[in-house]
């Protein structure tokens, strides 16, 4: 599963899994566009840019910077062969006839619209360039709706069926749309707000990285439309 030569973008990448996915694709000799809120909060996750990184401050709800963000990288590395959409929040909620406008507009923009964005900005440059790979991020909690989670899983559950249906509209034109669902993830963040909970039983980023770095390769070539399950090692 080399990446050589090909040039992949992260959304989120200043987060844990997207550390985690950059240090994937990279092993794998990929050049990196990783596209987080501050540059800042970049260069504090991985260093300098170096040759093969670019490091973009964008705001994903705003269609004019995801737009320029892909400018620069197609003027940097000349394409995007690879999409991964990892950018997403959680937020508990109340009853479903409690929930307020906020939290509902939060969820569905922060995971939902941020694909809208992206897909808008990407897939004609893919289309223009004969094809490419896009991976979404959803949530195994998206297969089912849970008490106090309605936005939360509403939300995920689009990024689901937008996977599907960019599959079923793209995958004539070589380009392959997937998505993974992951459980909790396995961060320092996640450990803090649940202490009582057993992190083994948990998805570990750099293992949720490898199911990602596997659909964006050609050995993924197959592969249109699906909803995997990362639900970790027991």
């Amino acid at each position: 599963m080399s990446f050589e030569n090909q040039t992949v973008m992260v959304t989120g990448a200043a987060g844990n899994l997207g550390q985690a996915v950059a240090a994937a694709f990279a092993s794998q000799g990929a050049r990196l566009v990783l596209i987080g809120r501050q540059t800042e909060s970049l260069q504090a996750a991985f260093g300098d840019a170096g040759d093969k990184r670019l490091f973009l401050a964008t705001d994903l709800l705003d269609g004019a910077q995801v737009a320029a963000a892909l400018a620069a990288a197609v003027a940097r590395f000349g394409r995007v062969d690879v999409l991964c959409n990892l950018a997403g929040g959680f937020r508990m909620g109340d009853a479903v006839h409690e929930t307020a406008d906020s939290t509902w507009d939060f969820l569905m923009d922060i995971n939902a619209r941020t694909v809208l964005n992206t897909a808008r900005a990407v897939v004609p440059h893919m289309l223009e360039h004969g094809g490419g790979k896009i991976v979404n991020v959803g949530a195994y909690a998206a297969q089912k709706g849970a008490a106090r989670m309605a936005a939360y899983c509403a939300s995920k559950s689009s990024v689901i069926r937008l996977t599907e249906a960019m599959a079923a509209e793209l995958r004539a034109r070589n380009i392959n749309v997937n998505c993974v669902l992951p459980t909790i993830i396995d961060t320092p963040e996640n450990r803090a707000a649940m202490p009582a909970a057993d992190p083994l039983h948990w998805v570990a980023p750099k293992d949720l990285a490898s199911v990602i770095v596997f659909l964006a390769s050609s050995a993924a070539r197959a592969v249109h439309g699906a909803a995997l399950p990362v639900s970790g090692l027991s």
